[in-house]
């Protein structure tokens, strides 16, 4: 490990000192390292040329770190200044400690798996966008459905109207996926989830499909005007009525330390109050 890439929060000001702590200590092992201050989803950020990132944020700064290391293969060593802190597992408190057993090499890496969305519009793909939690198709208006002809691997579900859909990962499934109702599932399995929002129907269930294959949504005419596709809840792209949106499992998976399972269902009883007392 020669080079790192540091990803902070710019909005969190304890970020910013810890990230010149963490260069000063990375130099002092002769790692050098780079800062980037994350914003907006849509800035450019430099991933090649880096062995490791550390992001210093939520979620929502490892969402936007994942899709840039996992086609290089660059693994993420991600601590937590959230507040649920499902992906970001690594404490501040322990920052050290934890940095010191990667950089030795005694950190198992846990793999997570990633969505793809492929836009076709009059038969021509026109736009590619990757994600670690999930995709959403919806209104760009609040209080409007939106109508979608869905289908995986050539078998229709039929129309889903609703405020919109959710295509996520495992891993996406403690997000905007459980708030509407989805299951919970363990990071490690390679599934795709199908959740409508509020759909018309009750008929329409959330659904667990199988790693292997490709779900369809072609837009159909509805009372939305503008209807958008948002991935990670970063990445927002316009869509229009006709467009065929493929979503199947990444070929890359992002590579995370110090997210085991253990974390992940800590996490889960310490956020949904497992102990079964009165905030249960």
């Amino acid at each position: 490990m020669r080079r790192c890439l540091i990803i902070l929060n710019a909005y969190r000001d304890e970020c910013m000192d810890y990230a010149e702590i963490i260069k000063q200590y990375l130099e002092a092992r002769t790692i050098k390292s780079s800062v980037f201050l994350f914003s907006d989803a849509n800035t450019a950020c430099e991933f090649n040329g880096n062995d490791f990132c550390i992001t210093l944020g939520g979620d929502g700064t490892v969402l936007f770190a994942a899709r840039g290391c996992a086609p290089l293969g660059i693994p993420i060593f991600p601590i937590n200044f959230g507040h649920f802190g499902f992906i970001a597992s690594i404490q501040k408190r322990e920052w050290k400690e934890r940095l010191d057993e990667f950089l030795e090499e005694k950190t198992p890496y846990s793999s997570r798996s990633l969505v793809e969305a492929n836009i076709y519009r009059n038969g021509q793909l026109i736009h590619s966008v990757t994600g670690l939690n999930d995709m959403v198709i919806s209104p760009k208006q609040s209080a409007r459905l939106v109508t979608l002809e869905m289908s995986f691997c050539g078998n229709p579900f039929g129309k889903f109207n609703a405020d919109g859909i959710i295509v996520a990962t495992s891993t996406g499934s403690t997000a905007y996926s459980a708030a509407a109702g989805g299951p919970i599932i363990d990071p490690a399995l390679r599934v795709l989830l199908l959740i409508p929002v509020c759909p018309f129907s009750l008929s329409n269930r959330p659904l667990v499909l199988p790693p292997e294959g490709t779900l369809e949504a072609i837009v159909q005419p509805s009372r939305a005007k503008s209807v958008v596709l948002t991935a990670d809840g970063q990445i927002t792209v316009d869509l229009e009525v006709g467009d065929i949106i493929k979503f199947h499992l990444a070929r890359n998976k992002v590579l995370f330390a110090g997210c085991s399972s253990r974390h992940f269902y800590s996490a889960l009883r310490s956020k949904l109050h497992w102990s079964g007392g009165t905030n249960a």
